[in-house]
């Protein structure tokens, strides 16, 4: 005979038992964040640092998220069908990091409603679709300032990537910088149309070297031109990330892009259910940008000026773009003591006047 007293003891532990499982498999399933990536995360520069901002989130929330991310993704169609398939994977937040990727991320997240996405760099926006960008011109003025203090030549090499805004206005901020301090400096520019080849990238700061050129600049990914730079005991400016290790003694100063703090707050705002579209601007003073420790060519004198620039941009005393200044062609595009606006910096397709060559189309 079954004891009734037992008998409802086994049903109650069942169900407490099923009652348990249903809990678990009711848990919040974990945020999924897809990370889109121009060149490979081992770049030392734009894409490492991005992929260092993926590790931050990771960090910060656990097993509130699960991350992916896909490195190497060429600018185009490409890149909309890796955008579409995190989407359709059942990512709820994609975060796409470079320039290309805009008309994409729009064309994709038109598509997903219920999607957040975050774009690096662009300038369109949607109601599920915020952009976000740093403030690197600023770093490049103040980099142009060293540069200028350190050159014995008097000319400035540049490598530049693809002529779009946020390369342009850091060439022009670059030369602004280095201005301020000798008005008769001189720019040199390579565009190699390549965001990461160490080939390429090395190639353009010999030929810039070969030419008289005794500071490299870039605006490119790797750290080949720092090596060279070192090699040929000149000086450089590290790109994205702190590049001093791939040339102690010919680093200036790295320009250092900080996202993680900003994808931390983009995750903690989706996990809120508080995101919103907008358009972020980092600089100096947010910690989305920063300025690598000096290095041993830069002087005493060299110093006072990049750092006062710095206070004083910090403060909002002092920005690199402040009238009055003259495009290439000598046509005025701001009037004394008028400061650019954000959506002009986002447009710029420009030489400012003194840089010598054509801008390419």
């Amino acid at each position: 005979m079954i004891d009734r007293r037992n008998l409802l003891g086994a049903v109650a532990g069942v169900v407490a038992l099923a009652a348990g499982v249903t809990a678990a498999t009711a848990q919040t399933p974990p945020l999924k964040v897809g990370f889109v990536y121009v060149g490979p995360i081992g770049d030392h520069g734009w894409s490492y640092q991005h992929h260092q901002g993926l590790l931050a989130v990771k960090k910060e929330f656990g097993d509130k998220v699960e991350t992916t991310y896909v490195e190497n993704v060429p600018e185009g169609p490409d890149a909309e069908r890796v955008i579409d398939q995190l989407a359709s994977q059942g990512h709820k937040l994609i975060i796409t990091t470079s320039f290309g990727f805009m008309n994409p991320t729009v064309k994709v997240a038109a598509k997903y409603p219920d999607v957040k996405f975050e774009h690096m760099t662009g300038f369109k926006q949607a109601d599920n679709l915020a952009t976000a960008n740093i403030r690197f011109y600023v770093g490049r003025y103040i980099a142009g300032i060293l540069a200028a203090k350190a050159s014995k030549t008097g000319m400035i090499g540049y490598i530049g990537s693809f002529p779009i805004p946020e390369v342009v206005m850091g060439i022009n901020a670059t030369y602004l910088g280095a201005k301020s301090v000798n008005p008769n400096i001189k720019m040199k520019i390579i565009w190699v149309s390549t965001w990461f080849d160490p080939g390429k990238e090395s190639d353009a700061a010999k030929a810039l070297a070969d030419q008289g050129v005794d500071i490299i600049m870039q605006h490119t990914d790797s750290p080949a031109p720092v090596k060279f730079a070192e090699e040929r005991k000149i000086f450089a400016v590290g790109q994205a990330s702190d590049m001093k290790s791939f040339g102690p003694n010919a680093i200036l100063t790295s320009i250092i892009d900080d996202w993680n703090g900003y994808y931390i707050s983009r995750v903690k705002a989706v996990l809120g259910s508080t995101w919103k579209t907008g358009d972020t601007w980092g600089g100096l003073n947010t910690g989305m940008l920063a300025m690598g420790a000096y290095g041993p060519g830069v002087s005493a004198d060299a110093k006072a000026l990049a750092d006062a620039a710095k206070d004083k941009i910090s403060k909002g005393e002092l920005h690199p773009f402040t009238g009055p200044l003259k495009k290439q062609d000598g046509t005025e595009f701001l009037k004394a003591g008028e400061k650019i606006a954000d959506k002009d910096l986002a447009g710029m397709n420009y030489y400012v006047e003194g840089i010598e060559g054509a801008l390419p189309k």
